[in-house]
């Protein structure tokens, strides 16, 4: 039974994924900064609830505390806890608008894998998804024929784009864990209003699958339901 903890697991692509997995047989650790939303959450699928907030180191340590004392590793760590940013145009998007995204987005995510390094070397199958959005391809922002096109959001965007090559690094740097970003596509969640076109079982599709993959699994690539994403 792998042992999985997936971060912003309350909601929209997270909880679905938590969900699935939990059906898959995996010991799940839901989390969130809404305590009593991922502890309901938790109690409703059958999985855990650990309190974590992302842009907390103490909040960190104490989960990977919690994990190491309950299961004594990880098997699987899904990156899903995310900010859409600031919504400005890009002129008026500040120094300080990119920290606050990039706090959740991109140092959460360092800040997350970091501590839980220790634990998923200790796995035999260790896996990290890193959540991330076709939003951050350069080359799907340089085709006019692409909706990404259209979409500048310079703090959100550009978080996302760091990602993908946050996850080549750890990819290469821990060859014995499988690294990957993958990109649900424009799914609809209250992260945008729930206008995405895709539904949260269809945008979780991608995830479950990598989050499921084996020791002979890819690594260090950017996925989404069709294959590797344009870059």
């Amino acid at each position: 039974m792998p042992t999985t903890l997936i971060t912003g697991s309350g909601k929209g692509l997270g909880f679905e994924t938590a969900r699935r997995l939990t059906e898959a047989g995996h010991r799940v650790f839901v989390t969130d900064r809404d305590t009593r939303l991922g502890a309901e959450v938790a109690a409703r699928i059958g999985a855990r609830f650990l309190p974590l907030d992302v842009t907390d180191e103490d909040s960190v340590k104490a989960a990977v505390e919690h994990v190491r004392q309950d299961a004594g590793h990880l098997d699987v760590l899904v990156n899903n806890a995310g900010i859409v940013g600031s919504r400005k145009p890009v002129g008026e998007t500040t120094a300080d608008d990119l920290q606050a995204t990039y706090d959740t987005n991109v140092f959460g995510v360092v800040r997350v894998t970091h501590a839980f390094l220790p634990l998923l070397q200790m796995s035999s199958n260790a896996v990290v998804v890193n959540v991330g959005s076709g939003l951050g391809s350069p080359a799907a922002h340089d085709d006019p024929a692409r909706p990404e096109f259209q979409v500048l959001l310079l703090d959100y965007n550009s978080s996302k784009t760091a990602l993908v090559m946050i996850t080549s690094q750890y990819a290469k740097a821990f060859p014995d864990i499988r690294f990957n970003t993958v990109d649900p596509g424009y799914t609809a969640t209250d992260f945008n209003g729930n206008t995405g076109v895709k539904t949260v079982q269809q945008g979780a599709e991608i995830i479950v699958r990598m989050a499921a993959i084996g020791a002979d699994g890819p690594t260090g690539g950017f996925y989404d339901e069709d294959g590797p994403v344009v870059w």
